[in-house]
Parts: C-alpha cells; structure tokens; sequence
C-alpha cells in the first residue's frame, strides 16, 4: 500500500478557506505516494496530536511568519502572515520532528521547519542582505531562475547530486540561522540559504525553492518527491 503523505494547505482568512495546489498533490501521486491534505483546526479545537495515519509530510509553502515565533518585533518588509496556520504547523513540525516523521519543507515550509526546531529567519532578505538576487522571479512558476550550489555529502546531494543546480524562485524570506541539529545543503550565490537538511538518520529535510511545479518539466526534481515516499516507506515499515 502507497505511502500517506500529509500535506498543510493555506489559509484564505476572508475567504474563510483552505487552499493548496494541485502540484503538490500531483507530485506526491506520480512518486508513489497518497496524498491527504492537512488543513489548520479551529481554534476552538486547537489541541491537535500528530496524525497517526501518516507516514511522511510536507510542509507547503505560503505567506510570511510571524517574527514573534523567533523573537523579533514585525519589520516594514514583512508580508501577510497567518496565525492560526502559524501555530499549527510549528506544533505538528515539532511534533513530526519527535517522532522521527519524514518531512520535506517547501519554501515556507523549510522557514517553519527552521524556526520550529530553533532557529530563525530572514523577514525580508530585501532590505536585510545587501546585494541579494532577485528571489520572487517574474518567470513562470516551472521556470527555473537563479542558480544554487549543493553541497557534497549531504543528503540533498545523494538525491540531487552536488555542485550546481538551477531552481525556481518564489520567495522573500529565508533561513538565516539555522537550527541546532541542522545543516546548510545549499546557497544561492548571493549567500542565501537555499536548503537545511537534519544531520541525523532521520529525513528532514526542507526547500527554497518549488520541485513541484519544475517536475514535470524537469523530471530530476520529482527525485525530492521519490526520496520522501520512500523514506515513508521505511517509516511505516513497508505496510
């Protein structure tokens, strides 16, 4: 049986909606694994365990977070931020982190996986890092913009292979800091943290960039997908 991989949606707060895009489930399916989408509680139902159903997650991407979560007041670059999404997914990261879950983190969600497990971020590399790139491309969303740099011996590197590599751009904040237990697995060459992965056994991983609108264009970034499924099922035990 395919593994289930959990997948956190966005918030439309005047809407009053969830959201999420097919891409996500989309890649998810063609890796070989069974997508379920995980949508914030209420709050009145705020307490929360982690699904026991799940054998692998991702954390999707979206807008800002709230600085409060690292220790900062809002700077004028901040964007739209979305509270009740906020504290769910730091909860159900560290959560999944505790249980040794494999999690891959997509843009904002290798900023929540970052700053769940203690370190911080960039509100706004605009007005924080001086001569960065263009990181919110113009381009179409499978249109691949800047260049990175993977480094060897990690476990980005196992599924991507090292040295340089070409993604897509959607974003304006980034992990600064990064988390106690945690590695650099690629930059931009501006400097700018482009992948932290665990340095434990366990697959943690997390994404600047988005591999689910570039697979079906560039079939390597479905990899990302593959290596999830997988780690899910040796977690489930092969179920």
């Amino acid at each position: 049986m395919s593994p289930v991989i959990g997948i956190t949606c966005a918030w439309d707060e005047p809407a009053g909606r969830y959201f999420l895009s097919r891409y996500y489930t989309a890649a998810v399916e063609e890796a070989g694994g069974r997508p379920v989408l995980l949508p914030h509680p209420p709050p009145k139902r705020s307490g929360m365990v982690l699904p026991a159903f799940l054998d692998g997650l991702i954390l999707s991407g979206g807008g800002d977070v709230d600085p409060s979560y690292f220790g900062e007041e809002p700077l004028p670059g901040l964007g739209e931020i979305a509270p009740e999404r906020d504290a769910f997914e730091m909860e159900l990261t560290r959560r999944a982190l505790a249980a040794g879950l494999p999690l891959l983190g997509i843009c904002r969600g290798a900023q929540v996986l970052n700053i769940a497990a203690g370190g911080d971020i960039y509100q706004d590399i605009k007005s924080q890092v001086p001569g960065c790139l263009q990181h919110g491309q113009q381009g179409p969303r499978w249109f691949p913009s800047h260049n990175i740099t993977i480094e060897g011996g990690t476990r980005l590197a196992r599924i991507l292979g090292s040295g340089i590599r070409r993604v897509n751009s959607f974003h304006h904040q980034a992990v600064r800091r990064v988390a106690p237990g945690f590695k650099v697995a690629a930059r931009a060459t501006d400097g700018i943290i482009e992948a932290i992965e665990y340095s434990g056994p366990a697959f943690v991983l997390g994404v600047q960039w988005h591999p689910e609108t570039m697979w079906e264009r560039d079939g390597t970034a479905l990899d990302l997908f593959k290596a999830l499924v997988e780690a899910a099922v040796n977690f489930s035990g092969g179920a």
